[in-house]
């Protein structure tokens, strides 16, 4: 699985997309990190916004609503077979991780973490979420809520990457950039390994 990592949107690495897209046209935009939030016309907006980016560079997107296949793995993966291109948005990481584990979503990608001909856009909350412990990402992402009435905190990452990205960090006009001094420091502390992005920042890690 390629890994396509960004802090804000789509970031600076924008030319490794136009490529992939010579291929593989269709992507599916999952937007769950958002169902923390009341659905308003600012969710709507932030969500078009990151399709409209794709559309502008010649994808073909389509919604995965994770929600639609909580309790439904077999199928999920079924209907995945006909799709190669992931774009996971941000919004609270506890929350996507909660929604990708009842849909199996998060099996799918570890089954597929070989696959070179898979393609994982993140940003934000869609990049922290693949770490293996999401211990220290309180520190910017509420854990209060709960959508889902999941029960629990799943402090499990999926566990695709060895390292925490801290999205934000040192950004200018974005109020979650002083939290992610928090979530920095309590990673240092516990000699955990992290990579700090700013925004318009992206890491590429290619499947070889």
């Amino acid at each position: 699985m390629n890994l396509y990592l960004s802090s804000y949107k789509l970031g600076n690495k924008k030319d490794i997309l136009i490529d992939w897209n010579k291929n593989h046209k269709k992507v599916l935009i999952i937007p769950n990190a958002s169902d923390i939030y009341p659905d308003n016309d600012i969710k709507l907006k932030d969500i078009n916004e990151c399709i409209n980016e794709l559309i502008e560079i010649g994808y073909i997107c389509e919604i995965l609503n994770l929600k639609n296949w909580f309790n439904k793995e077999k199928k999920l993966n079924n209907f995945l077979k006909n799709y190669d291109s992931f774009y996971v948005l941000g919004g609270n990481t506890f929350t996507l991780r909660q929604a990708m584990k009842l849909s199996g979503f998060d099996k799918y990608l570890k089954n597929n973490i070989h696959n070179p001909n898979i393609m994982y856009i993140g940003y934000s909350a869609g990049i922290c979420v693949l770490a293996s412990d999401l211990h220290g990402i309180e520190y910017a992402d509420s854990i209060e809520k709960d959508p889902y009435n999941y029960g629990s905190i799943e402090w499990e990452g999926v566990g695709i990457i060895d390292f925490m990205p801290i999205p934000h960090y040192n950004s200018e006009n974005n109020i979650l950039s002083l939290k992610m001094n928090a979530v920095e420091k309590s990673l240092k502390d516990k000699g955990e390994r992290y990579i700090t992005l700013s925004d318009g920042e992206a890491i590429y890690l290619k499947n070889n």
